[in-house]
């Protein structure tokens, strides 16, 4: 019985794996019909995300924040919901680490780094919780508001940075430089690369978010109201507590890629810096399964696609980095249709169970 649960528990391990990989191979065979050879683009893609220290230093810099993103979809799905609204929180929160970095550069360290971090959450929870409320209290989709307060987001954020944060050394949309102090030292393993502590902040909150749903009550009443919300609502959880408090955890999660942008790389708030983090997060929660730390992976599964196709418009001759998204919307398929033939096999195994069988006379 012990062998026959733990094979079943790797399988459903692998299965994910599988399909993924399945839909990176399908990916990249299309560039067969673009003229390329298959494996050469595969090859150009594993040798530019891990082909030296330098170029796994930027793969792990590009996976921090789909991390987090990932983790901003993923703890609202557990409850339900769904947030499409990981690029304005975002931006929120990088804004406010800027603003943080710029108007309070006399603030001693360590605490100027705590102070920009509770900033970046907290401006990314608040941004959050506007859809969370919404939804709880007046019955708005919480698809429609996200979507529509990524643009509100776009817009004040450009106008806070362009008219209250302008930077004077440059013609670039973009802040003012935050004070020195609140820099985050790059680690020298990787060269170059900007990989910083912000690395080891999104794989903590990937671990926080696992214990939260694992060993805690909240954690429980947040999966309670995601897989039955009338039943929660009966048992005395508040449903719609859980739905403001699902969506606002999940905005401070994505407002923390604000640390690693602003703190960890360019030093400042740049206009249009994210490259879609917030709905790359997407598929990253949905390979995963919504699973914390299973998205830890994947999200390094979609890092490399960044940073290695980036690597595509030097080495070959009709592909471009364009092939990402194509990559990545071939595994999101393969997993899903992989998800879906499970659910079809355990409703006919199902219906197989109920079937009456004949008594003999």
């Amino acid at each position: 019985m012990i062998k026959s649960r733990s094979k079943d528990a790797i399988w459903r391990a692998l299965r994910p794996v599988i399909a993924a990989s399945v839909g990176l191979l399908v990916g990249v065979a299309f560039t067969a019909m673009a003229g390329e050879q298959p494996w050469n683009v595969l090859r150009v893609i594993l040798k530019g995300a891990f082909g030296s220290t330098y170029d796994l230093g930027l793969t792990l810099f590009y996976t921090t924040p789909i991390i987090l993103t990932g983790l901003a979809v993923a703890l609202p799905i557990k409850a339900g919901l769904f947030n499409i609204g990981a690029e304005g929180q975002l931006n929120m929160g990088a804004l406010a680490v800027a603003a943080v970095g710029i108007l309070c550069p006399q603030v001693p360290q360590p605490w100027n780094i705590l102070l920009a971090v509770t900033a970046g959450f907290a401006a990314g929870a608040f941004w959050g919780s506007i859809p969370g409320w919404l939804k709880a209290y007046r019955g708005s989709h919480e698809v429609i508001t996200t979507i529509m307060l990524n643009f509100i987001a776009a817009g004040l954020t450009g106008w806070a940075v362009l008219a209250l944060l302008p930077s004077l050394d440059s013609q670039n949309p973009e802040s003012a430089r935050i004070a020195p102090s609140y820099l985050l030292q790059h680690f020298s393993w990787f060269g170059d690369a900007p990989v910083t502590w912000a690395l080891p902040m999104a794989v903590a909150a990937a671990v926080l978010v696992w214990v939260l749903f694992r060993f805690t009550i909240p954690g429980f009443k947040l999966t309670a109201t995601g897989l039955s919300p009338e039943a929660a609502q009966v048992s005395g959880i508040s449903v719609r507590f859980q739905q403001w408090l699902a969506l606002t955890l999940g905005g401070g999660l994505a407002g923390l890629v604000g640390v690693a942008e602003v703190m960890g790389n360019s030093g400042r708030f740049r206009i249009g810096f994210s490259p879609d983090y917030g709905f790359i997060g997407i598929p990253v929660a949905l390979l995963a399964g919504a699973h914390p730390l299973g998205l830890v992976f994947s999200a390094l599964l979609f890092g490399a696609l960044q940073k290695g196709t980036a690597e595509l418009d030097l080495e070959t001759t009709y592909v471009t980095r364009d092939l990402a998204a194509m990559i990545q919307a071939m595994v999101v398929l393969a997993v899903s249709a992989e998800g879906g033939l499970t659910l079809w096999r355990r409703h006919r195994l199902a219906a197989k169970s109920m079937k009456p069988t004949r008594v003999k006379d």
